[in-house]
């Protein structure tokens, strides 16, 4: 994909380059940044929302999609409730096996998937070394954590105590032919920009070229919902070959897509149980229109429902919010009552049902959810979106294509 510095970002949306790096200090336009340099860039798709340049190259109308030409397999850590698991399965990857310390989503993985090698417990307590040069690829969503870089030289031992140091293990003591981290788009930013350049070096140290490091949209990639999440992608040192992140698509899903029948899902939204908003909180949101949010409210409640907040600065545009059908729905949190990321059903108030949530997530029907719904609820809010994962996976797909095919030409 293509990209541009500030300066030429500058000139594609009309404002100045220290315009430009006070909307990435602020979050409001986030720059991604070279690996080594540190310099700032945009792709298309980050700029895209901010002109009008229609000449701006920008989505796909076709399919991804990369066959899988031999059995590819996958190690993943951090695995959640499955939804990266379940993409790259959809894209041609087999999953050898998972650890997830949840075990509430263990339960979920076996549940789902009987003959998946779902290994439960703490990461620190397992060694992988009986899959060294038996996987292709190695996952894993590890947590945001700082651990001190200080501008010098990081090692992987430096890392210890942290959950990335227990990542950069297993993908040292696995060797795979390539590594892909997940991770929340605040990492790009996390302590100024050092605890992804301590990561870069830690990769760097146990043999992996590391790719531009992206922010993806789910939008773009068949989510109807605004959910980031940024890739973190190494190869090993001895393959020539680049990975190349997906095309996002042209079409953006809305709510109505993940809820109704069409070309998301094949029937509406199966019926389940769903959290409930206080009375005093449904009496607020009752007022608020589709679309629309705590500033829709008359003054006196707004400053009764924000509080503190109301006299602070920004939009805090995801309070007392209401999703409207032809909108993608903002990004689910763990917990869908919690004060202030409200995200109200379009015409009942009330939260979006497990399912529903599922559905927003693009989680198949008949993904079944373990524990309670408030365990429910939290896996799936963690979760990286299904659709989002298997556009991932058939990017890797592609890239052991490339690999496998240089090694044994036709």
């Amino acid at each position: 994909m293509k990209k541009y510095s500030v300066a030429e970002a500058s000139k594609i949306i009309g404002k100045t380059p220290k315009t430009l790096r006070r909307w990435d200090d602020e979050n409001k336009l986030i720059a991604l940044r070279e690996p080594i340099s540190n310099h700032r860039y945009y792709t298309p798709e980050i700029l895209f929302p901010f002109t009008q340049d229609q000449s701006l190259e920008y989505g796909k109308e076709t399919e991804n999609i990369s066959i899988a030409e031999r059995t590819y397999t996958v190690l993943e850590l951090f695995a959640g409730a499955g939804g990266l698991a379940i993409g790259l399965e959809q894209a041609g990857i087999k999953c050898v096996a998972l650890n997830e310390i949840d075990k509430w989503a263990c339960q979920t993985l076996r549940s789902n998937r009987p003959n998946w090698n779902v290994l439960e417990g703490d990461i620190r307590h397992y060694n992988f070394s009986e899959y060294r040069d038996q996987v292709d690829v190695v996952t894993g969503g590890f947590p945001c954590q700082s651990f001190s870089y200080a501008g010098k030289r990081l090692g992987l031992e430096d890392a210890r105590g942290t959950l990335f140091y227990e990542f950069a293990r297993v993908v040292k003591d696995v060797n795979p032919l390539i590594c892909v981290g997940e991770n929340v788009k605040g990492l790009l930013n996390h302590d100024g920009g050092e605890t992804l350049k301590g990561m870069i070096s830690i990769l760097d140290e146990i043999g992996y070229r590391i790719m531009p490091v992206e922010v993806l949209k789910a939008i773009n990639y068949k989510v109807p919902q605004k959910r980031e999440r940024l890739i973190l992608v190494g190869v090993r040192k001895d393959i020539r070959f680049d990975f190349e992140y997906p095309k996002p698509y042209k079409k953006i899903y809305n709510l109505s897509d993940a809820l109704k029948k069409g070309e998301l899902f094949n029937s509406d939204v199966p019926e389940s149980v769903g959290a409930k908003y206080p009375a005093s909180k449904k009496e607020v949101l009752d007022l608020v229109p589709q679309k629309g949010y705590w500033r829709d409210l008359p003054v006196e409640i707004q400053k009764s429902f924000m509080g503190k907040s109301f006299y602070l600065g920004g939009g805090k545009t995801g309070m007392a919010r209401r999703i409207g059908w032809d909108e993608p729905c903002l990004t689910l949190t763990c917990s869908p009552a919690q004060k202030q990321t409200e995200r109200c059903h379009p015409e009942e108030t009330r939260p979006f049902t497990v399912r529903e949530y599922a559905r927003i997530q693009t989680f198949p029907d008949e993904w079944q959810f373990k524990g309670s719904s408030a365990h429910q609820y939290k896996q799936i809010g963690n979760a990286v979106p299904v659709n989002l994962g298997k556009e991932v996976g058939y990017s890797i797909v592609n890239f052991l294509n490339k690999y496998y095919n240089f090694l044994n030409p036709r």
